[in-house]
């Protein structure tokens, strides 16, 4: 899809990042390729003495040859082990297990319409924007529910649809890795990628679930200060003078919540309330079977290994709640079918997974991530920049190819392996690593035609304004994604060297 004219320099730009973009194979494919390239170089290179040292075990770092027998019959024996035993993968499904549920039941519908609808005019913008941040805990749900609803709510209010979609896609999109106190299905993912590039270069390195949790809390606050900020002051002024000329009988209406759902509702969030008030009774005692030594936040304590399946049941139980009461559901049977549904929209990310395993598999094996990182550490330390330069250098670099690789978990699938034992080496922990990530990843999502769902975003505009095209959409989105870029870089900084703990239980410095 073409960009629409719409301005001489940034309609080129977009055009030469769809045209680069559409270029890239599958990210799957993306994988294969890359894990094959390893494979094959591994061979010479196994010849060249690169004199670099393990800078944990102070052992001669050599590249071991992938393509001898001994390397082919090792990569055959344990291809099914690396499959299921990567990190990210049982995470992931048994988090989406609960929200499936969440999903087919209708409870995370119902609770996002309900807000919405009862929300004061003059706090609609922050309020679409924080809901659009809070639907990241049913995975990508807020593109098809919440960024449509945005436009609706602004139209109904006699405000113009195109600043409530906007502000909808900045929250759910542009502040993509913002997230309020409790993890979603994000942090699991990127945690097991992060955890294993860290262990490329030490095997007895931990990463904890929580260590962006209180970074990305006060991320939402800043994402949607400055999302309304922006909505209020420059978008809605901007496109107040855009005339809407859509057709009025395809225009979506704001679906009323009905009172079986409204009841429904309630009952699921008092259930949540008396989770939340067992759980912490049971974590209280210092002797308590979910604490390690008396010890909550240690990487081993048992509630720290609980995370995923706290996630799973503080979905599953509401959701089930939900639909019984609401109606919705009829039988144990909607129950499993929620699952099941879940677990097929899931079918892509599974073959992700395999030629992600395998490719990180073949990097650690090889040695040749290490080297990597080692010299690549090298060349920064030669460089002695400050810290807080380094890190901003990690977000511009991210930032830019997510302008080619849109999906989050190909991409930190891909650089982590790189990034992460890289930084490790010039004192930066993988907590801090994953903080920069996240704020790359996010900033530019809202810019980039290669982002999956911004055709998508291109439609709900076009129901209102028929002429929008995705230069039109870019336009309207980039003043987001750079205020976004600079505040929330500004953020992570502030947070480092003021010293404040990025997450629950997180570090800044390695070791």
């Amino acid at each position: 899809m073409a960009a629409e004219s719409n301005g001489g320099f940034l309609n080129k730009a977009l055009n030469v990042i769809e045209v680069a973009g559409n270029k890239l194979p599958d990210p799957a494919v993306l994988f294969l390729i890359l894990m094959s390239g390893v494979w094959l170089l591994s061979w010479p290179l196994s010849f060249v003495d690169f004199n670099a040292q393990h800078p944990v075990t102070g052992e001669a770092v050599v590249v071991a040859n992938q393509v001898s027998g001994q390397g082919l019959a090792t990569l055959m024996t344990s291809m099914v082990s690396t499959f299921v035993n990567f990190a990210p993968l049982g995470v992931v499904l048994v988090a989406l297990l609960g929200i499936g549920v969440a999903e087919h039941t209708g409870f995370i519908g119902t609770v996002l319409r309900k807000v919405l609808s009862i929300t004061p005019k003059g706090l609609l913008t922050p309020m679409v924007i924080l809901v659009g941040i809070a639907s990241h805990y049913a995975v990508d749900a807020g593109y098809v529910l919440v960024i449509p609803l945005g436009g609706i709510i602004f139209y109904a209010a006699g405000r113009h649809p195109l600043a409530g979609i906007a502000a909808a896609f900045a929250g759910v999109s542009g502040g993509f890795s913002a997230n309020f106190w409790i993890p979603s299905a994000l942090d699991p993912l990127l945690q097991g990628f992060t955890l294993s590039a860290a262990q490329l270069l030490d095997p007895d390195v931990n990463v904890n679930v929580l260590c962006n949790n209180v970074f990305t809390a006060a991320s939402t606050v800043l994402v949607a200060i400055m999302g309304w900020v922006l909505t209020d002051k420059l978008i809605e002024p901007r496109v107040s003078k855009i005339a809407i000329d859509g057709d009025p009988d395809d225009m979506p209406k704001l679906e009323t919540v009905t009172p079986a759902e409204t009841r429904g509702m309630f009952a699921a969030l008092a259930s949540i309330v008396v989770g939340v008030i067992l759980l912490v009774v049971w974590l209280w005692p210092q002797d308590s079977a979910l604490r390690l030594d008396g010890k909550i936040s240690d990487f081993h304590a048992p509630i720290m290994q609980s995370i995923v399946p706290l996630i799973f049941l503080f979905f599953l139980v509401p959701a089930v709640i939900h639909g019984y009461v609401s109606g919705s559901v009829k039988s144990h049977r909607d129950i499993i079918k929620g699952m099941t549904k879940s677990m097929s929209d899931m079918g892509y990310y599974l073959v992700l997974a395999f030629f992600c395993s395998l490719f990180i598999w073949v990097f650690n094996q090889s040695n040749i991530g290490v080297l990597l990182s080692i010299k690549g550490a090298d060349v920064l330390k030669a460089m002695n920049m400050p810290g807080p330069v380094t890190l901003f250098g990690i977000i511009m670099l991210v930032g830019s190819v997510n302008l080619l690789v849109g999906s989050a978990s190909a991409k930190w699938g891909l650089i982590s392996p790189v990034f992460v034992p890289m930084l490790m080496q010039i004192g930066i922990s993988p907590d801090l690593t994953q903080a920069a990530y996240r704020v790359g990843d996010s900033t530019t999502n809202i810019i980039t035609p290669l982002m999956p769902y911004f055709p998508l975003v291109v439609v709900f505009c076009q129901r209102y304004v028929k002429k929008t095209g995705i230069g039109t959409l870019v336009s309207l989105m980039l003043p987001y994604s750079i205020t976004m870029f600079f505040g929330w870089s500004l953020l992570l900084i502030l947070f480092w060297v003021l010293g404040i703990p990025l997450g629950a239980v997180s570090t800044y410095t390695y070791p």
